[in-house]
């Protein structure tokens, strides 16, 4: 029988990203199990977390500093301050390209995409910092690296639109098959992308 007081911490455990109430249990009896090599450490790094920080000013990632270390890399503009501009929907977008090494710009995190079902619209996402930043002449090209989602593609159809307006040079990530993907395993969503996006070989 699971004591009664350790309910707040299981049910805070379970409200975490793909952990249900069973793996709640197995993460609370470990740290238990741990307390003085991973309990106390855990929860001191949380308070110190949660007291530093913050999210950028400019793009909208998370980082100790406002601008982030991003935004204030001079490698990832050149010499007139210009940047590739890579427009994401989250902060995990974001630290996912940069774990892959493939852009090497700047970013713009939206917080989320246009969903008339959610009520979300240009006003609830950063829309209008984005096209401010266009404005000011920060960005030589906006690449928009939205999923592809119904919501996504609206979301990428409405920016494209606005930023050309503006007279920027806008393109969107590829989407298809991914490497290592087997045809057959693909739904058809997946499979339409990757024709439409096909290229000469």
């Amino acid at each position: 029988m699971i004591l009664g007081d350790l309910d707040p911490l299981l049910k805070l455990l379970s409200r975490m990203p793909g952990v249900g109430p069973r793996s709640a249990r197995r993460l609370a009896l470990e740290l238990i199990q741990n307390k003085d090599s991973l309990m106390r450490p855990l929860a001191h790094a949380l308070m110190e977390t949660a007291d530093a920080v913050r999210a950028c000013e400019t793009c909208g990632n998370l980082d100790t500093q406002s601008p982030c270390r991003v935004c204030q890399s001079p490698s990832r503009a050149d010499e007139n301050g210009q940047t590739v501009l890579c427009v994401v929907e989250s902060v995990s977008d974001l630290w996912a390209l940069e774990r892959s090494g493939s852009f090497k710009g700047r970013y713009h995190v939206l917080g989320g995409t246009l969903s008339a079902l959610d009520g979300r619209g240009p006003d609830q996402l950063r829309v209008g910092s984005l096209l401010e930043r266009v404005r000011r002449g920060e960005a030589k090209e906006v690449i928009l690296a939205l999923s592809a989602t119904v919501d996504g593609q609206t979301t990428s159809h409405y920016l494209a639109e606005r930023l050309r307006e503006l007279g920027a040079d806008v393109s969107a990530v590829a989407q298809g098959v991914p490497v290592g993907g087997s045809l057959e395993y693909l739904d058809d969503g997946t499979l339409l992308a990757a024709m439409n996006a096909r290229r000469s070989v």
